[in-house]
């Protein structure tokens, strides 16, 4: 049976991830839901999108936008708040493992600029951050679907569809009725696992 597979936060642990698309065992029916923030912090950012895309080649898989991509894509655009926070926030290392801010783009434009915003089944809502509860998904803002934390975490929101989300950290998953957290702190912390959760068999998998 085909299972869909939200996966957290990687910010360029390329080991983590590796090991943990081994342990779940991809098969070709797998849909893969990555949630965002690939880049930053770790040291290897290149080789988990470079690792990304070959997993694109061999399942179904849905690359969401991440504040930390948003916040890069903006730094090329000029914007300077966006270019603070980048460097600010672990960019360096990105730019490092890439041999320079230009390479990130000639290396990986096409997959950064080709990130989504959410995805939608019948069941879930895949974001990066979350979502504003008191608004219809038609009517969330771009950048509240990046970088909202406590106005989601702590309210229920009114969709249909049960919530998966990265962002914000946490040493375990989130699990509440509406929604579900699973960024496990993959780049913040050395011993912090990264965490994929199962969504049709309801089980989760870390690192």
């Amino acid at each position: 049976m085909a299972r869909l597979i939200a996966i957290g936060d990687i910010h360029g642990e390329v080991n983590k991830l590796n090991s943990l698309m081994r342990k779940l065992e991809i098969k070709p029916d797998d849909v893969l839901v990555f949630l965002g923030d690939y880049i930053d912090r770790g040291k290897h950012s290149k080789q988990v999108v470079d690792r990304l895309i070959e997993l694109s080649k061999l399942c179904k898989c849905q690359f969401l936008m991440g504040n930390h991509e948003y916040s890069m894509l903006m730094t090329f655009e000029g914007v300077d708040w966006a270019k603070t926070y980048f460097y600010n926030d672990g960019g360096k290392e990105t730019i490092k493992n890439y041999g320079g801010l230009d390479n990130i783009l000639k290396i990986h434009g096409d997959f950064y600029k080709n990130l989504k915003y959410y995805y939608l089944t019948e069941n879930f809502l895949f974001v990066h951050a979350g979502i504003r509860p008191d608004k219809t998904l038609e009517e969330q803002e771009n950048l509240d679907l990046l970088l909202i934390r406590g106005d989601f975490v702590d309210r229920k929101h009114n969709l249909k569809q049960k919530v998966i989300f990265g962002h914000t950290p946490f040493k375990a998953p989130y699990i509440e009725d509406d929604k579900i957290g699973i960024n496990t702190g993959c780049g913040i912390r050395a011993d912090a696992p990264l965490t994929a959760y199962i969504c049709n068999e309801n089980k989760f998998m870390t690192s």
